[in-house]
């Protein structure tokens, strides 16, 4: 007899087939999940009851008609009456299914007055209509004589008539549509390769085998050996692996268990870093298995990169990745999170952002965090290893939003240091500070072996006072954003007049004023200020740009955009005992050009120092042949 579908019920079908669903393949993990649900209440009532079933022959077969374009889904579960398949199938969720379709109309992003409905068999199975023009359903409920049939072509409403069916349970036949915008769009679900793909991706770890004939080459009897004929025969396979590796007591799973997990999920030659496990009851139950990498997965740092762990709720995957269960700062973890308790839209894809999310991302942030520190403290060169990869992801968001996970992540970063000639942390830096030591030092430049030539770092080192390397041009912009560190500021010893308890003679920049003034007028535009300097021992001359814009910074914003001509002052420092200085106040009097030529070459001679370019080379080495 034909029926219709109640009112609500048709507006949710018409929603459900061409808007809530993301993706059209979903079709098959939801009627998969709905064939386990039937299967868990079947297997409730043989261990509770005495029907003498075996509950290890519980399976879901999937079966292909190619020619007739069918795709069918059995399972033996508890199956469902005629009334069940008109209450099931005939409306949505039948309990409030109106306010159900209203709430998920009215809501701006389909989700925030969704009711959570997932586990009941009528809202995942109107997805099959996203690619079949016609669904068979053929039933037979446990303690039954009559099977019975529910059809529809869904917009036509559906019927119901006694069917036959030997055994217990649901076989949903969808018959799959002919035409699309491509022309793979609908006939790859008639594909065994396909469907492999799909049950492994979606369906990897409901806990029931999921079977289907597939198709193997078989050497036919009697043929040559030599030169041996092959015929295709089919034979049922498992797709799916039932119990999921972080379900596993982690003493029951080996380190190349892991290995091989993580490799074949992600895509990686090499085994991870470190593995972080967490099986949690509570507030909020969960399951977790997360992966430090080695090294950096592809396309890290680009706007490609997704990061987010794989979500899965009861084992059905619900999102591939799923950022809101990490914070920005820890994007490179990889891994899955499985809980039962997670409020989710009809869809399954769209979570609601709701506590219990929020109490998992917590937790995890914790895990994480205390597996840094635990390889910081007692595997120092994997840590170190770990940094290189994405330490410049922790650097960046401890920049992010004016710092507000400094505290969060200043404990993790690391920079060279000139006295232990490795990596250290902050921490490290100030407990080794000596007790009249007010700043923390650091010097920055493009690489290790340069800085440490720099003429501003000599009196530092001489007195063994440590000073941090700055090689990655986010450094500076860390010194800048902490300011300060356990109370210690941080000084740089290129830009700043650092106080080192030395009496100093307040009279040099009098003395010399003349001198000071004649350089500037020589030198003109190029130089904002010229002085006396108080860090440089054996060398004659460097520069520093004194608050604000450093260098490197001016270095950093020219080769992101050169046009946002962003400029650091350029202060020109003397060392007023050394004899280049004495020798422009000895030209002054019998030379003055030569005494500008000098001032020229030896501000060059700055600009290289500081990393910065020359503005004309040519003239600079004619200059400097003039003095031969």
């Amino acid at each position: 007899m034909q029926k219709q579908f109640q009112a609500e019920s048709q507006r949710l079908l018409d929603m459900m087939i061409n808007s809530i669903y993301t993706h059209k393949e979903i079709f098959l993990r939801e009627i998969i999940s709905n064939a386990s649900d039937a299967i868990d209440k079947m297997r409730y009532i043989a261990l509770t009851e005495d029907t003498g079933m075996d509950i290890n022959n519980f399976e879901i077969i999937l079966t292909l008609d190619k020619e007739n374009r069918t795709l069918t889904v059995s399972d033996n579960g508890i199956g469902m009456s005629a009334e069940e398949l008109e209450k099931n199938l005939g409306t949505i969720a039948f309990s409030g299914s109106g306010e159900f379709s209203r709430n998920l109309e009215n809501s701006k992003d389909n989700n925030a007055e969704a009711v959570d409905i997932i586990g009941q068999f009528g809202v995942g199975f109107y997805s099959a209509f996203m690619v079949a023009d016609k669904v068979t359903v053929i039933s037979k409920k446990y303690g039954e004589e009559q099977a019975h049939k529910w059809e529809s072509e869904g917009v036509t409403g559906f019927t119901i008539e006694d069917a036959e069916k030997e055994t217990v349970g649901t076989d949903i036949i969808m018959h799959i549509k002919q035409d699309g915008e491509t022309e793979d769009e609908f006939s790859k679900y008639v594909r065994e390769y396909t469907i492999y793909k799909l049950v492994r991706k979606y369906s990897d770890y409901i806990r029931f085998p999921i079977k289907m004939l597939m198709p193997h080459p078989q050497v036919v009897e009697g043929s040559d050996p030599e030169n041996p004929e092959y015929e295709e025969v089919f034979e049922y396979e498992v797709f799916n692996s039932m119990v999921p590796l972080w379900q596993r007591k982690k003493g029951d799973v080996t380190e190349e268990e892991y290995n091989e997990f993580y490799q074949q999920k992600y895509g990686d030659d090499t085994p991870p870093m470190s593995v972080i496990t967490a099986s949690v009851e509570g507030l909020v139950s969960y399951d977790a298995m997360l992966f430090i990498p080695k090294r950096i997965p592809n396309k890290y740092y680009s706007d490609d990169f997704e990061g987010g762990l794989q979500l899965y709720s009861s084992g059905v995957l619900i999102m591939e990745n799923c950022k809101d269960l990490l914070p920005e700062h820890f994007n490179f973890v990889r891994g899955v999170v499985d809980s039962p308790d997670l409020s989710l839209n009809v869809s399954r894809e769209m979570l609601q952002h709701d506590r219990q999310l929020k109490l998992i991302s917590s937790n995890l942030e914790k895990k994480i965090k205390a597996k840094l520190e635990d390889l910081l403290k007692n595997e120092r060169e994997k840590y170190e290893e770990f940094f290189k990869g994405f330490g410049r992801q922790l650097k960046v968001c401890a920049l992010d939003d004016y710092g507000a996970k400094k505290e969060a992540l200043q404990d993790f970063l690391l920079f060279y240091s000139s006295t232990q000639k490795g990596m250290v942390t902050l921490a490290e830096y100030v407990d080794r500070m000596k007790d009249d030591q007010k700043y923390i030092y650091y010097a920055a430049g493009d690489s290790i072996e340069g800085i440490d030539r720099m003429p501003q770092t000599e009196i530092l080192k001489d007195r063994n006072i440590e000073i941090l390397y700055f090689t990655d041009n986010m450094d500076e912009f860390i010194s800048d954003m902490f300011r300060n560190y356990k109370e210690k500021p941080f000084m740089s010893v290129i830009d700043g007049d650092f106080d080192l308890g030395d009496e100093k003679d307040e009279r040099i920049d009098v003395i010399f004023a003349d001198t000071f003034e004649f350089i500037k007028e020589a030198l003109g535009d190029k130089v904002d200020t010229v002085k006396a300097s108080s860090k440089l021992k054996s060398h004659p001359v460097c520069l520093s740009s004194g608050d604000g814009v450093t260098f490197e910074m001016e270095k950093y914003f020219t080769a992101v955009n050169p046009e946002m001509g962003v400029k650091a002052k350029r202060i020109l420092e003397f060392n007023v005992d050394h004899d280049a200085f004495l020798a422009i106040e000895k030209a002054r009097k019998d030379d003055e050009q030569r005494a500008k030529d000098i001032c020229e070459i030896l501000y060059n001679q700055a600009l290289m120092i500081a990393g910065l370019p020359i503005e004309n080379p040519s003239d600079y080495t004619t200059l400097i042949c003039k003095f031969f």
